[in-house]
């Protein structure tokens, strides 16, 4: 979509000396403004013909007007601003929608503003890292990353798509990641204790029934059931994004993908499994370019957010959790499962799977049986991270849903 500008011109009388007599002829100056990147520039000046304004004089009133915009940018984007509120078409929901100006206001309670940017404070002592961005009085977005220990940088594709539906959302790094505090006591990498952080920053953002949606993908999966396992009474909606809710399933699927690969390639990985190698560099190229391209994400290159994520792992953390590698799990993750719980989910709640998921996507469609009022959604050209291999299936179908829950 082309980006939108403004034209304003200023109309001027520049008047100087011709001999002995006072010369003065009109001329303007133009301007452009482009409110959705909150800059105003000078574009030139022109002149009306009723008086020839001599050269070293234009040029003068070229270079004096240019300047005048610091001054005057102010108004001429309060001006434009308000214009686009007035006319900001808005998604057709029954819910009253906020206009363009009032979704982006999105301070924070902090007396410096940093952009949305939030520091929670974990009554452990610890701090994690938040960022808000929009505002909607009934959609509230608590994204939850995979790993465990990744980044919210596996999330920031939504930034590209909640704010044309005026949905809230915010991004959060989950304690021991890496714009978050990184504690080494291993004490604190517990299921019981994470779901207890996302509550704490619940009450923080004041998120509440009327509005909260907490959407978790991968990991965070795991830990959005669990959290709305306990704490469904604070919740809108739930969204549970490429995550089985039994870990065994989860390790049987990824057993039979593996069993797929070419027998040289599952001999080298063996053969570094064996001497519990996992970080060697033969090992890890192997799994992404024989599994993490197919099953995790099939972009290619990987869109730099992706990488990034991937770069700023807690690997301590993740080992502990879920294991050495994707195919040998055997962290505290290893035997769990709410998957005779569901049925206790009584919060409108979306499953989302895709066909070349490290998890069985018929699982997922399964799972959305299983709660009392679930929905599916399913990415036919995705895989692991669809929210970037199957974006536009993906981001249509969870803002459709978003949008439908009243």
């Amino acid at each position: 979509m082309a980006a939108k500008y403004a034209r304003i011109t200023l109309s001027f009388t520049a008047t100087w000396t011709k001999g002995k007599d006072a010369v003065s002829a009109n001329y303007c100056a133009d301007y452009e403004a482009q409110p959705s990147a909150g800059c105003a520039f000078f574009c030139g000046v022109t002149h009306f013909p009723n008086k020839k304004i001599p050269r070293n004089l234009y040029r003068y009133l070229t270079t004096q007007t240019a300047t005048m915009y610091k001054a005057l940018l102010p108004s001429f984007l309060f001006a434009i601003l308000f214009a686009s509120c007035q006319q900001q078409p808005q998604p057709q929901t029954d819910a009253p929608q906020p206009t363009a100006c009032e979704y982006l206001d999105y301070t924070t309670n902090d007396a410096v503003q940093a952009g949305g940017i939030h520091m929670v404070k974990l009554k452990e002592g610890y701090q994690v890292w938040t960022k808000r961005i929009g505002n909607s009085p009934t959609m509230k977005v608590l994204l939850l990353h995979g790993g465990p220990a990744g980044t919210h940088e596996l999330m920031i594709a939504f930034e590209s798509f909640f704010p044309q539906a005026n949905i809230e959302l915010y991004q959060y790094d989950q304690l021991g990641s890496y714009y978050s505090d990184q504690p080494d006591d291993m004490s604190l990498w517990t299921i019981a204790r994470f779901v207890e952080e996302v509550e704490q920053v619940r009450l923080d953002l004041g998120l509440d029934s009327t509005n909260f949606f907490l959407l978790g993908q991968s990991w965070g999966g795991i830990l959005a059931m669990e959290y709305a396992l306990k704490y469904q009474q604070n919740l809108k909606g739930l969204i549970v994004s490429n995550m089985t809710a039994d870990f065994d399933k989860y390790e049987a699927y990824n057993n039979k993908l593996r069993a797929e690969l070419p027998k040289d390639v599952l001999d080298t990985l063996s053969f570094y499994e064996s001497k519990e190698q996992f970080q060697n560099p033969r090992y890890l190229d192997l799994m992404y370019t024989a599994f993490y391209k197919k099953h995790i994400c099939r972009l290619e290159p990987w869109p730099e957010p992706v990488e990034r994520s991937f770069g700023h792992f807690n690997q301590v953390v993740y080992e502990y959790m879920q294991g050495p590698s994707e195919f040998v799990p055997g962290g505290i993750l290893k035997g769990w499962s709410v998957w005779e719980r569901l049925k206790e989910l009584t919060v409108p709640t979306l499953m989302i799977g895709a066909k070349y998921d490290s998890m069985n996507p018929a699982e997922m469609e399964e799972m959305s049986h299983l709660v009392q009022n679930g929905s599916y959604l399913y990415c036919a050209n995705g895989s692991h991270l669809c929210q970037w291999d199957d974006q536009q299936t993906y981001m249509k179908g969870v803002i459709s849903w978003i949008q439908g829950v009243k």
